[in-house]
């Protein structure tokens, strides 16, 4: 038996004559197959499981896109009006994050290289200091959604009152203009009112000459005439000490150059104080950047920005008139010593008053 076994064996592999039986053949060609293409596979492992994971990331966000286009139809065609605000607050969800991954990148790069933000150029200062301003308004809306199902009360206190609890990035094209317009006419209210405190301080003025440069400008400036650069500057010296200094400033006046600076008046003195201090601090330093990159360098909606934050209300102004303007207050600006900011925070008022398109 196990002699003829061998005879068969070796007659299957010299190819002998002799045929064998159907299931030896069977095995035979099992045996040659797996020589010559080696082990048979399975055909579930074509695909790796990373492409699998692909393919299925890939096909749950094809769907998502088409159902997310489908809501959209079905919110723009029966509710228009909300369909509007979720337009606008998605959109300013995405325009939030883009600025706080900026704002991170901003400040490793000052942590690794030791950068101070005064060093840092004129964008990047001007975009962290707006952010955080959005942030610290944020903030609120974050502290009193706290409280159970509070969330609720606040997405209706956002419907009602988007101006003063909601960042520009969550307004619409027809609110950041009425908005602005609103804060404008609050700042412009306090105008007066500081004008009145310069001519109390005139009799204070121990020079003669500057006594008279200060009467004429406040005269010029009672008549509607815009003043020259030069009417300004001659005055450095009364805003760098004794009456009109940051130091010298009484409590009303610095009321109203907040309100003016739209900062809250509602606080005690020395905390008013500092504030207007820090905030002109900033803006000088934001004027030195500005210098170094030029205007022209400015796109239009940054140009229209930096002008507002300065006092004019450039919504309803021409490009190139904010142009001119932003170059005259940098002349100014970038003239004034650290001591002398009192008189660069008195240019809110002084340099957009009269100037041309601001009077309605």
């Amino acid at each position: 038996m196990a002699l003829s076994r061998v005879c068969w064996a070796r007659a299957a592999l010299w190819g002998s004559a002799v045929t064998p039986g159907p299931h030896v053949t069977r095995k035979l060609q099992l045996v040659r197959c797996g020589l010559a293409w080696g082990a048979p596979r399975s055909s579930k492992l074509h695909l790796s499981p990373k492409a699998d994971v692909k393919s299925l990331i890939s096909y749950v966000v094809a769907k998502t896109k088409v159902i997310n286009g489908k809501y959209h139809r079905f919110l723009g065609r029966h509710f228009p009006r909300f369909y509007v605000l979720y337009t606008v607050f998605m959109k300013g969800l995405q325009m939030l994050w883009a600025d706080a991954k900026k704002a991170r990148r901003i400040k490793a790069n000052m942590w690794k290289h030791n950068i101070k933000f005064h060093q840092l150029p004129y964008r990047e200062m001007e975009h962290l200091r707006q952010f955080r301003r959005d942030v610290t308004k944020c903030l609120f809306l974050g502290i009193i959604s706290i409280p159970p199902f509070a969330n609720y009360l606040v997405f209706l206190l956002m419907y009602l009152f988007p101006r003063q609890l909601l960042i520009q990035h969550f307004w619409t094209p027809r609110q950041q203009i009425d908005f602005l317009d609103i804060y404008h006419a609050r700042r412009k209210q306090s105008h007066p009112e500081i004008l009145c405190h310069l001519e109390k301080a005139l009799p204070l003025v121990s020079d003669a000459g500057l006594r008279w440069h200060m009467t004429e400008l406040c005269t010029k400036i009672q008549h509607g005439t815009h003043p020259a650069i030069h009417d300004i500057l001659a005055l450095r010296e009364c805003f760098s000490n004794h009456p009109l200094g940051m130091k010298q400033l009484h409590a009303l006046q610095m009321k109203a150059l907040s309100r003016a600076m739209l900062l809250t008046p509602y606080l005690p003195p020395f905390l008013l104080r500092h504030r207007l201090k820090t905030h002109t601090t900033v803006i000088h330093q934001l004027d030195k950047a500005l210098a170094k990159l030029g205007i022209s360098q400015l796109t239009p909606q940054e140009v229209k920005s930096a002008c507002y934050l300065r006092g004019l209300n450039s919504t309803h102004i021409a490009e190139e008139r904010c142009r001119t303007w932003l170059g005259e207050w940098l002349q100014i600006s970038c003239s004034l010593k650290e001591a002398e900011l009192s008189l660069l925070l008195h240019s809110v008022v002084l340099l957009s008053i009269n100037y041309t398109g601001t009077r309605r």
